[in-house]
Formats: structure tokens, C-alpha cells, sequence
């Protein structure tokens, strides 16, 4: 039941066609949330107009992945859809002896960290000679536990386990944990019936420390429900994120259709600048200071654009003199399902 509630989420908060289009053209342009901001082939793939900007390799590959991932999700894993996973990743990478195949080095596959001549191994991955064996069992186990398979397990337990199993044989060279948290969003999907489009990798690289934590732990012993209970925390928290993400693009898309047309040059570039700051908003409010700092004007005239723009209803105001801050108006009524959820938490 939770695992169904991402989807259903975001189909209760993007019922319209034209507001969906429009989330998820923001949501490729967005470079603090998506790692592929500006990949013109994502768009493409997605019906979006491509961008003009052009795009890191490493952004590129992840974006080129994760369209594939999206759109092959109900396939079962093989190892060619890994290597072609892998390829797309780092096939700019010169560093790497393999790529688009499980490492094949002597040396041991080792995750460690302080100093050079004093490492601390946090974890060793099988030999790269049983890489080949553990990942048949990993890719037959996988396609067992699906929703149409022999053994199936329940959606959360199964991507948690995914990304756990996949971490701990550690079979590529590089990019293992981009590549986990592909197969775990492979997972979700095929468990849903249909791409998850959570910010499952966004919202681990916020709970990092936590995420390496609980994977040196439980690489070390059989028993992973705290894990797996860690995991499902993470997802849901990523659910809302997605949520919140798809709510606040809809909501800017609703405020320049009302506003757009009547904000000049220098207001334009402010309320540009607090959008870029995400659903958080600018920290603290926008003050006047900030105001001069992004326009150059004067401060009689930022004194004017601000009234003017509280006047329209383009911002919101708050406290006196010096304290004074300005909010952008992008209030999203949310459905009563949604509101419900909310205050559930």
C-alpha cells in the first residue's frame, strides 16, 4: 500500500496535462536538484523542447541513464542492461581500465577513507573472479522477487535490497551507487506498475552520512531490518520531496501566468533569482539589500519595484524597517487527500 503512494501522489497533484509537461521541463532545468539540468537528449526524450546549454559529460551520462532506466523499467535486469547503464555513466571516463563490464583488476575491491598510508577499510567486495557468479545469482534473484515473478517481496523490501545486495558486490570499477540507486528505482517501478519519479538519489545525498553508515553496518551481517527500516524512511522522504518539487513548479508556472506581463527588468531578475532558490525559498526572505545587490539600482527605486510588486500580489510582506522581508506568492492549494497526508506527519 505505502509503495503505491508516490505514483498516486503525483497523479493527484498534476491531474492537468499542460502543468505535468511543465513540471517536468522545470524539473531537467533545475541543476540543484536534477544531476542532468541542461542534457538535451533527456528533453527530447521526454517531448521537451531540448536546451541550448550544453552539458557536463558526467550530468549526461546520468541523465541518459536514468531516460533509460525510466523507459525500459518493466524489462527484467540482465547483465547487458548494466554494461549499457555503465557505458552510458562513464564512457567519458579515461581513468577506468573497464567500462561496460564488471571489473576484471587482480587488486581488491576495497571502500576506505583517511590517509594514504593509513587507510581505514570500511568494506572489501568479493574478488573481481566471483563477480560473474555473484551477479547471476543477484540478476536471477532480482527477477524472481518482482511483482510477476516466483518469489515476489514487497516493494519497499525489495528495492532496499537491491541497493544493498548490488553495494556489497560492488562489481563495476566505478559508479556502483549511481548504478544502485538505478536498480532500486528499476525496483520500485515494476513494483508500482510504472516510473516512480521520486528523488530517491537527491534525498540519499542529503542523509549521506546516514546512507554510508548503514551500509557499512549491515555489509558486515545478515541481519538488515534496521536497513531495510532506514531504506523505507528514506523513499518516503523522497516521495515528499517529489511531491513538494512537482507542487512548486506548477505553482511558478501559475504565478508567471498571472504576473508575468507586469514585472519589469528589475523585478524580473529578482523573482528569477528567489525561484532559483527551490521550494525552501530565499532563506531568511528578501530583504531590500538583496534586492539592490541582484538589480544595481537605487534604493528608492528597489523601494518601488517592492511596493509595487507587494501592491500586485506578486509578494508577500513581513516585518518593519530593517526587518522587512519579502516572500514570493506561490501558495499551490493542495487537493484534501494531500492535505491529509500532510498533516499526518
Amino acid at each position: 500500500m505505502i509503495a503505491q503512494h508516490p505514483a498516486k501522489g503525483l497523479r493527484d497533484l498534476v491531474r492537468e496535462p499542460r502543468n505535468l509537461v511543465r513540471a517536468k521541463s522545470e524539473w531537467l532545468s533545475a541543476s540543484d536538484w536534477n544531476p542532468c539540468p541542461r542534457y538535451p537528449g533527456a528533453r527530447s526524450h521526454l517531448g521537451l523542447d531540448p536546451d541550448s546549454y550544453p552539458a557536463k559529460p558526467r550530468e549526461q551520462g546520468v541523465a541518459e541513464m536514468m531516460v533509460d532506466v525510466y523507459s525500459s523499467f518493466a524489462e527484467p535486469l540482465t547483465h547487458e542492461t548494466l554494461y549499457r547503464w555503465h557505458r552510458m555513466l562513464l564512457s567519458h571516463d579515461r581513468r577506468l581500465e573497464t567500462i561496460g563490464a564488471y571489473r576484471q583488476h587482480a587488486e581488491a575491491m576495497q571502500i576506505v577513507s583517511g590517509r594514504l598510508d593509513r587507510p581505514t577499510i570500511h568494506f572489501e567486495a568479493p574478488p573481481s573472479e566471483r563477480v560473474m557468479p555473484e551477479m547471476e545469482r543477484y540478476a536471477d534473484w532480482f527477477n524472481k522477487t518482482g511483482p510477476g515473478g516466483a518469489e515476489p517481496l514487497p516493494a519497499l523490501t525489495r528495492a532496499g535490497l537491491s541497493h544493498l545486495y548490488f553495494e556489497s558486490i560492488h562489481p563495476f570499477e566505478d559508479g556502483n551507487g549511481r548504478l544502485g540507486r538505478a536498480l532500486a528505482e528499476k525496483s520500485l517501478a515494476q513494483n508500482i506498475g510504472q516510473p516512480t519519479l521520486i528523488s530517491l538519489a537527491f534525498t540519499i545525498e542529503k542523509e549521506r552520512k546516514g546512507y554510508y553508515d548503514q551500509l557499512e553496518q549491515h555489509q558486515k551481517t545478515l541481519d538488515v531490518t534496521d536497513w531495510l527500516v532506514w531504506f523505507a524512511e528514506v523513499v518516503l522522504k523522497a516521495q515528499q520531496a517529489t511531491l513538494d518539487r512537482v507542487g512548486f513548479f506548477i505553482s511558478k508556472a501559475h504565478f508567471y501566468d498571472r504576473h508575468r506581463d507586469h514585472l519589469n527588468e528589475r523585478q524580473a531578475k529578482a523573482i528569477a533569482r528567489m525561484f532559483r532558490e527551490g521550494p525552501g525559498g530565499f532563506k531568511g526572505g528578501l530583504s531590500a539589500d538583496n534586492y539592490l545587490k541582484i538589480t544595481g539600482t537605487s534604493r528608492a527605486t528597489a523601494t518601488r519595484d517592492l511596493q509595487d510588486l507587494v501592491e500586485k500580489g506578486a509578494l508577500s510582506r513581513t516585518g518593519e524597517r530593517r526587518h522587512t522581508r519579502y516572500w514570493l506568492n506561490t501558495r499551490l492549494e493542495l487537493d484534501p487527500r494531500q492535505r491529509a497526508l500532510r498533516n499526518e506527519r
